[in-house]
């Protein structure tokens, strides 16, 4: 069973932290949520997220994949944070996965982890970022790393973390329980 670690920070964005979670663990994935800090973490909305053990306890573990949901506050925090930074790297060395959403490609961008790499953010996002090969695209894989734009896109992106990890076939079953008609909006008013 893959394993994955998704860290969470105050002002993170909830959609696509609950999103990421939710998905891959409706794949089967092991889904450890971390909190920078002990407690909960309050997302950019108010939603209340109680984190399953914090960042520190888990810097020596590995994972399969490192899932960065955005939020500009929340990403602000875990680029900040110097433990999440040496775990991405490490992880990145390793040949594993590494991903992030909305602001949270930033994140990936100040740990060295997109030069070279074509990515795709919120707007704005990754505008300075060096090296980075910017894409308007919901998703963006390249590599090991995988980025997306916000909360917009989340259900694709974690749908497609489910594909890297477990394959086509894992993502079409949980896509197929959801009962998505597809990525357009059905309204009829």
């Amino acid at each position: 069973m893959s394993r994955v670690l998704v860290p969470l920070a105050d002002g993170c964005e909830e959609l696509e932290a609950v999103t990421i979670i939710d998905l891959l663990r409706r794949a089967g994935i092991e889904v450890t949520v971390a909190g920078l800090g002990d407690g909960s973490v309050t997302a950019s909305r108010g939603v209340v997220l109680q984190p399953d053990r914090p960042l520190a306890e888990l810097l020596a573990e590995d994972f399969d994949m490192i899932a960065l949901p955005g939020g500009a506050d929340g990403a602000r925090r875990l680029m900040a944070d110097d433990g999440l930074r040496d775990l991405l790297a490490r992880h990145a060395e390793s040949g594993r996965w590494t991903v992030a959403i909305c602001a949270a490609p930033r994140v990936l961008a100040e740990a060295g982890l997109l030069a070279g790499r074509r990515a795709t953010s919120f707007p704005g996002w990754l505008d300075d970022a060096g090296g980075v090969q910017r894409a308007d695209e919901p998703v963006v894989v390249d590599g090991r790393v995988a980025t997306s734009q916000g909360p917009g896109t989340a259900m694709d992106f974690a749908l497609t973390l489910v594909e890297l990890l477990e394959g086509r076939e894992a993502a079409a079953a949980v896509e197929e329980r959801l009962q998505r008609p597809g990525n357009q909006c059905r309204y009829t008013g």
